[in-house]
C-alpha cells in the first residue's frame, strides 16, 4: 500500500473546511440575494423569514438521525451522499419561480446539509487526538465563517454580472466536486487509508479506545443528563444569534443603516471576518491550555461564556449607535465573540461524547438550529412590529440564558459514564480517551 505523508490528516482537515465553506456559501448566498429575489417576486420580510425557517426546519430534522447515521453507516458514505443531494437543490433554486417552490426546495437543501454536522463530528474524534480536537473543530468551523466572509462580495459580484440564479448554479457544481474528492480521500479508520504512514495512524489512535462492533449511543442516559440538555439550550442561544446575522444582516444594513448594495457586500463580511479568525485562535488556544494541563472544564467553559458575555454587550451597543459605522464595529465585535463559544461548543462535544461524539453532536445542533429556525421569522416579526433596533436588543439579552446553560455543560464529565446499566463498561472505555 502506497503511504505518502505522515500528517495527512491535516489534508483531510483541509477538505472538510472546503466542505463547510461552501454549505455556508450556501446558506449566505439567499441572504445576500433576498432584496433581488424581493423585488422580482414581491415576497415581504415575512415571506423571507419563512424561506429561512424553512431550511432550518429541515436541517434541524437531520441533525440527530445525521449523527445516527455517521455512527451506524460511517462519515465517508454519509458525508458524500448529503454534499451531493444538497448541491443539487442549491442549483435547483435557480429554477424556483413561487413562494411554495422556494419553500419546498429549501426545506429539501436543509434536509441535506443536515447530516454535515454530526458526521464532522464523529470525524474528529476519529482522526485527532485529545490536543488536536478543538484545533479539527476550528477547521470545521472556520469554513463555515469564511464563507460568510467572502459571500456577499461574491455573491454581489456575480448578481451584478450574470443575476441571482447563477450564483445558486455555480456553488451547487463546485459542491458536487467536493463530495467526490470526500469520498476518494477520506476513510472509516486511518489505518485504512492509503495515504496514511503508520506512525500516523498510531499516533492518532495512541490513547483512543473503540469498541469493534458499531451500536447506538445509550440515549435513555443521555436524555436523563442535565449535562446533555445544558450543552443543547447553550447552542440554541448561540446559533439564534448567529442566524440573526446570517439570515438579516444584508437587508438590516440596507434598510436600518441605508448602505448601497455594493457597500453592504463590504460591511456585512467583516462580522463574519473577525467571527472565522478568533474561531481559529480559540482553537489554538484550547489545545494548548489543555494539553498543558488545564481542565476541559475550565477552557471550555471560560471561552464558552466569555464569547456570549462580549456578544451581548457588543449586540446592545450595536443597537443604540447612532453612526453606522460604530454599529458595523459593534456588531462585528458581538459575532466576532461568538468564536470562543462556537469552537468551545463543538470541542466539548467530544469530550463528553467520546465514540458517540456524532449523536451527541447531532443533538446539539438540533437543538442549535431550532434557533435557527426560530431566529429568521421571529426576528423578521419583531423587526415588521416594532422596529430593527428592538430585534437587535432581544438578541442580545437572550444570550444571558446560553452563559447560564454553559455552567451546567462540564467538559470534564464524560456522559456516557453517567447512570444506567452499561455504565461500568463505558466509562471504562470513555477513561482513555
Amino acid at each position: 500500500m502506497n503511504r505518502k505523508s505522515s500528517n495527512f490528516r491535516w489534508v483531510l482537515a483541509a477538505i472538510m473546511f472546503a466542505i463547510s465553506f461552501i454549505s455556508y456559501m450556501d446558506r449566505v448566498n439567499l441572504s445576500v440575494a433576498t432584496p433581488a429575489i424581493m423585488q422580482e417576486f414581491g415576497f415581504n420580510k415575512m415571506h423571507m423569514g419563512a424561506l429561512q425557517t424553512a431550511f432550518f426546519v429541515g436541517y434541524a430534522v437531520m441533525q440527530i438521525p445525521g449523527g445516527i447515521m455517521a455512527e451506524l453507516f460511517g462519515y465517508r458514505r454519509v458525508v458524500t451522499v448529503a454534499v451531493g443531494f444538497w448541491s443539487i437543490f442549491t442549483s435547483l433554486t435557480a429554477m424556483c419561480n413561487s413562494f411554495t417552490m422556494f419553500a419546498v426546495i429549501r426545506a429539501l437543501f436543509g434536509i441535506g446539509e443536515g447530516p454535515l454536522a454530526p458526521c464532522f463530528g464523529q470525524f474528529i474524534y476519529r482522526w485527532f487526538t485529545a490536543n488536536e480536537k478543538a484545533r479539527g473543530s476550528a477547521c470545521f468551523l472556520g469554513g463555515m465563517f469564511v464563507g460568510p466572509v467572502v459571500g456577499p462580495a461574491v455573491t454581489v459580484a456575480l448578481m451584478l454580472a450574470f443575476g441571482w440564479r447563477s450564483v445558486f448554479i455555480l456553488f451547487g457544481i463546485i459542491g458536487i466536486g467536493l463530495a467526490i474528492a470526500w469520498y476518494y480521500f477520506v476513510t472509516e479508520s486511518p489505518r485504512d487509508n492509503q495515504f496514511v504512514t503508520e506512525k500516523e495512524a498510531d499516533y492518532i489512535e495512541a490513547n483512543l479506545q473503540l469498541t469493534q462492533i458499531k451500536s447506538m449511543a445509550p440515549w435513555r442516559n443521555f436524555i436523563t443528563s442535565s449535562q446533555f440538555w445544558a450543552i443543547g439550550i447553550q447552542f440554541f442561544v448561540t446559533d439564534y444569534i448567529m442566524y440573526v446575522f446570517l439570515a438579516w444582516l444584508p437587508l438590516y444594513l440596507m434598510e436600518a443603516r441605508n448602505f448601497s448594495l455594493t457597500s453592504m457586500g463590504f460591511a456585512a463580511s467583516l462580522p463574519w471576518l473577525a467571527l472565522s479568525i478568533i474561531t481559529f485562535s480559540t482553537g489554538f488556544m484550547s489545545d494548548k491550555l489543555v494539553s498543558s494541563g488545564l481542565s476541559k472544564t475550565k477552557a471550555r467553559t471560560v471561552f464558552g461564556t466569555m464569547g456570549l458575555t462580549i456578544c451581548c454587550g457588543a449586540l446592545y451597543l450595536g443597537a443604540v449607535a447612532q453612526d453606522s459605522w460604530w454599529n458595523i464595529f459593534w456588531l462585528t465585535l458581538s459575532l466576532g465573540a461568538l468564536g470562543f463559544t462556537f469552537n468551545a461548543s463543538w470541542a466539548a462535544c467530544m469530550d463528553i461524547g467520546g465514540e458517540f461524539s456524532g449523536s451527541v453532536s447531532g443533538w446539539m445542533n438540533f437543538w442549535g438550529n431550532l434557533g435557527g429556525a426560530t431566529a429568521p421569522l421571529l426576528t423578521a416579526w419583531i423587526a415588521t412590529t416594532y422596529g430593527w433596533q428592538f430585534a437587535i436588543l432581544a438578541t442580545s439579552a437572550l444570550a444571558i440564558i446560553g452563559v447560564g446553560a454553559w455552567l451546567a455543560v462540564k467538559p470534564d464529565v464524560s456522559l456516557i459514564c453517567q447512570k444506567g446499566k452499561d455504565k461500568k463498561s463505558l466509562c471504562l472505555a470513555h477513561k482513555a480517551i
